[in-house]
């Protein structure tokens, strides 16, 4: 007979039953964490648990249903919120958005020239600010400043943080308590409210505005200026564009008008191109140089738009006004570190190859890429779309990659477990009674819609079986026929090992009869033999899921009701097809421990093994004639598909 876990909770009533930081602490499973993470760290997460759970009984819950008996879920519920804690918060992720220079991930992607310089001036002392020439102090500037010259025609030029920061500092050490003209139509806002005329606020400038909106001519210039006029602005709108009845004043009109009234024309270019974009086929953007030909003294622009180099503010011009700049206090303020110059001086220097820039500059090369190019990559993705709303039919809606916006309501999109209580159930709901599915795409061609706002595609399902297949195919194409691939646990395999099959271990799911940690055959419940081009794929509830307090909710989705799927603990699927045999294993997964058969039958799958969540498994025929048990199941069961 079976002892009773031991409780933590006092006999007094309410919050006060709860046991107290210290008394946690004593556990030994807690102090087996703080050998890992340290004491501190655990000490905040165990409070966080203990205030979470006195939430919930002033909330109205009983204090033993919101801290069950034992430490196992103690021990589960502080590790899973530890290492979500300990995991980085900035993290590679996908540009699928079509935009190249996406604010939101990072902007210019950096060449590899970049990226290794960064790495040696990160790892070892380097001469930020000394001239080993002279064995003396040295400026920042000059490790970039030479290239700036030289692709922009400037006497000089100086570095800071952003193009914001570039503006700031040139309107604060020009201007302050000054008046500066700009015109009305080129008062930007962009992403972030970063308003032009903040900016000159934050300077210490009064904004003078001329013109209209539409229309801005070089007397309306002229009769702003005043004694108090310090300097005359143009800003170059990268983000937007006035079409119709327009006029704006030419940058030379503007520097001689500029230059009759003893004042400094400043041009903000923003994006920073360095080359003519239409040399490549793309429209033509502002260079620099182009500004100071037609008589601009000071041009800013950023280092991480076109130009395709680090987040950095760039200001060219005449060598007397970059001097003020530099005399600026603002100048160390905004100044930028050793990885930021790192990065500049290596991809200027891919400039000086102009041959060569497409080929090595990430951001050109992306930019650049013909029609063709672009419609191929679509191409290869519309088959895909095809295939998986064939699957997604076949398995009755159980594999289902249109429930994204479920899938990320359940916390599953992150590359870390979630942690805390589930989703409100009127969010879960609302998705599940949309009912969007695969069926709700429209296909046009190579133009692909979707009749149902509430769709968002997740191939999480069936995309690595498709790069488990794409991946035999290259090896195979290399010559290569005996070959095994794994990619997180889904295998499959060409040819022999040896002469031999290839002997694949089928993981024992935690929710089965055997605990994975006191397995005696490294986590294996069995073990398949398979030669020639085959697939094992296995899906499980045990290897993602949300962790809240004792209880797990597994990453896989019942689109039917929303909520993750519990009664199969995991399925595994053999197959030639390794996308096939992942959309199965899932579908399966889904179906139950009742009428899965069918759904075998209707994708096509006929050697297939299924763990309940009492231990049990039932096989198919083929399966069974493949599959050793390593540890006996409770029971085991041969199923019939026809």
């Amino acid at each position: 007979m079976n002892e009773p876990l031991p409780t933590l909770l006092s006999a007094r009533p309410g919050p006060a039953a709860l046991p107290s930081v210290d008394r946690v602490m004593g556990l030994a499973c807690v102090a087996a964490l703080m050998e890992l993470y340290g004491r501190a760290a655990v000490q905040a997460i165990v409070r966080a648990l203990i205030e979470e759970k006195r939430g919930a009984i002033l909330a109205g819950a009983v204090p033993e249903a919101v801290w069950p008996p034992g430490e196992a879920w103690i021990e589960r519920h502080l590790r899973a919120r530890l290492e979500a804690d300990g995991r980085a918060k900035l993290r590679p992720v996908f540009n699928l958005t079509g935009t190249v220079l996406h604010t939101n991930f990072g902007r210019a992607p950096m060449p590899p020239e970049a990226i290794e310089a960064v790495a040696a001036a990160m790892a070892s002392p380097c001469n930020l600010e000394y001239d080993v020439s002279r064995g003396e102090r040295g400026d920042r500037d000059d490790l970039v400043e030479g290239w700036l010259r030289e692709l922009t025609g400037a006497e000089a030029a100086t570095v800071v943080n952003n193009n914001a920061a570039a503006v700031l500092l040139t309107l604060n050490a020009l201007a302050q308590r000054r008046e500066v003209i700009v015109s009305r139509g080129e008062l930007i806002e962009i992403g972030g409210a970063f308003r032009m005329p903040d900016i000159m606020a934050r300077a210490g400038v009064k904004l003078v505005e001329v013109g209209t909106t539409n229309r801005t001519h070089l007397r309306d210039y002229a009769q702003a200026i005043g004694p108090k006029t310090a300097m005359l602005m143009k800003v170059h709108a990268s983000n937007y564009a006035i079409a119709g009845f327009t006029a704006a004043v030419a940058e030379d009109e503007l520097a001689q008008l500029a230059r009759g009234h003893g004042l400094p024309l400043a041009v903000d270019l923003g994006s920073g191109a360095l080359v003519d974009l239409a040399a490549y086929g793309l429209p033509h953007e502002p260079l620099p140089g182009e500004s100071l030909r037609a008589g601009a003294d000071l041009v800013t622009f950023s280092g991480d738009k076109l130009l395709g180099g680090p987040q950095a503010g760039i200001v060219v011009g005449r060598s007397e006004l970059i001097a003020k700049l530099r005399k600026n206090p603002l100048k160390r303020a905004l100044r930028v570190d050793k990885m930021t110059l790192a990065a500049l001086e290596a991809v200027l220097r891919l400039y000086r190859n102009p041959d060569r820039l497409r080929e090595r500059l990430t951001t050109l090369r992306l930019l650049t890429r013909s029609q063709q190019e672009i419609r191929r990559l679509g191409e290869r993705l519309l088959p895909l779309l095809h295939e998986v709303r064939d699957l997604a039919r076949a398995s009755g809606g159980l594999f289902n990659p249109a429930i994204g916006k479920l899938v990320g309501l359940w916390g599953f999109h992150n590359d870390e477990m979630p942690v805390g209580a589930p989703p409100h159930m009127a969010a879960v709901a609302e998705l599940v009674a949309a009912a969007p599915s695969m069926d709700d795409l429209l296909f046009d061609g190579h133009r692909v819609s979707s009749r149902n706002p509430q769709v968002q595609i997740d191939l999480g399902g069936h995309a690595k079986g498709v790069a488990l297949n794409q991946a035999l195919d290259r090896l195979a194409a290399l010559g290569y026929g005996n070959a095994l691939v794994n990619l997180g646990g889904n295998l499959a395999v060409s040819g022999t090992r040896g002469g031999r099959p290839w002997r694949i271990g089928v993981r024992h799911p935690q929710g089965g009869r055997s605990d994975l940690r006191h397995s005696q055959n490294g986590g294996a419940i069995a073990s398949v033999e398979v030669s020639g081009r085959m697939a094992v794929v296995t899906s499980g509830t045990y290897e993602r899921y949300r962790q809240d307090g004792d209880r797990r909710y597994p990453h896989i989705i019942d689109p039917r009701s929303g909520q993750p799927a519990t009664h199969v603990v995991s399925a595994t699927v053999l197959h030639p097809d390794a996308a096939r045999a992942d959309v199965a294993a899932t579908a399966l997964v889904v179906a139950g421990s009742a009428v899965w058969p069918e759904v075998a039958r209707s994708l096509g799958v006929s050697e297939v093994m299924i763990v309940d969540e009492a231990g049990r498994v039932q096989l198919t025929p083929g399966m069974a004639a493949k599959i050793q048990f390593v540890e006996q199941p409770a029971s085991v069961k041969t199923v019939e598909l026809a």
